[in-house]
């Protein structure tokens, strides 16, 4: 693949192969160590690792910077309530879902658009199941699920969130729909099938037992809105060449 840089700083190492979101990661955290350098905060002679790996030195002066860079007030006694009004069923205890999934491992090397291509149909012939004749659904999971659960029809059992990666946690709980989920799932794992079959909604939390917690969430939303605003204006004055950093899942510096 052509050499990516930033500023003339190589991001991968002539002809390396690298995915796109591992070359944005790169790219968003090279802007960054050059910014701390522009700020003097970072020694000059601190260099770029070819492996995308940065010194400790360039990692506390990227915070250092973030710190003078990102202005992010607390949210508003408001704005929290208001987030809590609307979000009541991420702020439950004791809730829990029985599921089942059918899952479509993402392994290294492997097409995502493709994988997406092969469980469309799969998704599409569950959704659409009657129920009147065999348990398509478990019948679909024993043949095509990459999860050891696939041999049980899929079935997960009784599930809370913290059982479940976040990401797949998300679309479970907190939400009323019984049934095939309208929507494949993305995780970290894969495309997920997923059929709710019973749902424990738990007991809200008052606001006073969750504000600490909904305003750092609060916090971080909007610390991460204004990176990304700060990373786009960074790309905007710098020279960045075979690296798209224009996607809305721009990765963010680890």
């Amino acid at each position: 693949m052509p050499k990516a840089c930033v500023n003339g700083v190589a991001l991968n190492a002539p002809h390396e192969t690298l995915p796109a979101e591992v070359l944005r990661q790169r790219a968003c955290t090279e802007l960054l160590r050059q910014a701390a350098q522009a700020a003097g905060l970072l020694d000059a002679a601190d260099a770029a690792g070819a492996d995308g790996i940065i010194s400790e030195a360039a990692s506390g002066a990227i915070e250092a910077l973030l710190e003078q860079a990102l202005q992010v007030p607390d949210p508003a006694e408001d704005a929290c309530r208001r987030h809590y009004a609307a979000h009541q069923g991420d702020y439950r205890t004791g809730e829990r879902v029985r599921a089942r999934h059918i899952l479509f491992a993402v392994t290294p090397g492997v097409d995502v658009a493709a994988l997406r291509k092969r469980a469309e149909p799969i998704f599409l012939e569950v959704r659409c199941d009657d129920g009147k004749s065999s348990d398509r659904f478990a019948d679909a999971a024993r043949k095509w699920s990459n999860c050891p659960s696939g041999a049980e029809g899929g079935d997960l059992g009784w599930l809370s969130a913290e059982d479940c990666a976040p990401e797949f946690a998300r679309e479970l709980f907190g939400h009323a729909e019984v049934g095939v989920l309208p929507r494949l799932v993305h995780s970290r794992f894969g495309l997920h099938v997923v059929e709710v079959l019973a749902r424990e909604p738990g007991v809200a939390q008052p606001f006073e037992m969750v504000r600490a917690a909904l305003a750092n969430s609060l916090r971080q939303q909007a610390f991460v809105t204004a990176l990304r605003q700060y990373l786009r204006l960074l790309a905007g004055e710098a020279a960045v060449e075979g690296v798209e950093l224009d996607a809305a899942d721009t990765p963010l510096v680890q």
